[in-house]
């Protein structure tokens, strides 16, 4: 590089920087508010967290147990709709969303109308799970694909299954999942894909319970091709 090219370069930079000056001189005001704005927004964020969303997340926590006490007694209705004082899962949505709690109720809600037979009302409760447990949203997964299946809507039935195992990623719910997943391709008359997906329980799962018994899937959905 020349004297006079480096000499240009430093003339530039000297530019930039006095029109950076003037910039920041001329908008002080303005970027002062910008600056206290989003230091305001930083205080109002947490302040939130911990005087509205803490005490509602703990009061949720603290109501949601009966629901959960009648829904693994498979008292269906009292789960959904609460009893003697105490919410169901309905009410603790509504009344606690954004919660922990109002969320993992969606699980159970979803659950408890697929047991009632009320397959859509199951749908669009448990596709609205979002908790980052791999076991609960494997199984959410699975039961939508049940609700599906059970609406005779193969397609979504295959699409959610396949997540289910996916979801799980271990020896106990991913085969579990995938042989629904076969039964429902054989239902849809895909024998092929049936048969593949019986063979990768064998090859990826050959200690799980459904392991034991697959070579009969495998050998029905040959014998279909």
């Amino acid at each position: 590089m020349s004297k006079t090219q480096a000499s240009t370069k430093v003339i530039v930079n000297d530019k930039d920087f006095g029109q950076t000056s003037k910039f920041v001189h001329e908008n002080q005001k303005s970027l002062l508010f910008i600056a206290g704005a989003i230091v305001a927004m930083v205080i109002i964020y947490l302040a939130y967290q911990k005087l509205y969303l803490a005490p509602r997340e703990e009061t949720a926590s603290n109501q949601i147990f009966v629901a959960q006490d009648f829904w693994e007694k498979k008292q269906w209705d009292k789960a959904i709709k609460g009893d003697a004082g105490y919410p169901g899962f309905e009410k603790i949505i509504s009344d606690y969303s954004n919660t922990k709690a109002a969320n993992l109720a969606y699980f159970y809600l979803g659950t408890a109308y697929l047991n009632k037979g009320e397959y859509r009302k199951a749908i669009d409760n448990l596709t609205n799970y979002r908790g980052g447990d791999s076991m609960v949203a494997a199984e959410a997964l699975g039961s939508t694909g049940d609700a599906y299946v059970e609406l005779k809507d193969y397609d979504k039935a295959v699409t959610y299954f396949k997540k289910a195992a996916d979801k799980a990623g271990n020896k106990f719910l991913s085969p579990f999942y995938l042989k629904k997943l076969g039964l429902v391709y054989e239902a849809q008359n895909d024998n092929k894909s049936a048969s593949d997906t019986y063979k990768k329980i064998k090859s990826d799962y050959p200690e799980s319970t459904e392991a034991q018994s697959v070579d009969a899937y495998i050998a029905r959905a040959d014998a279909k091709l």
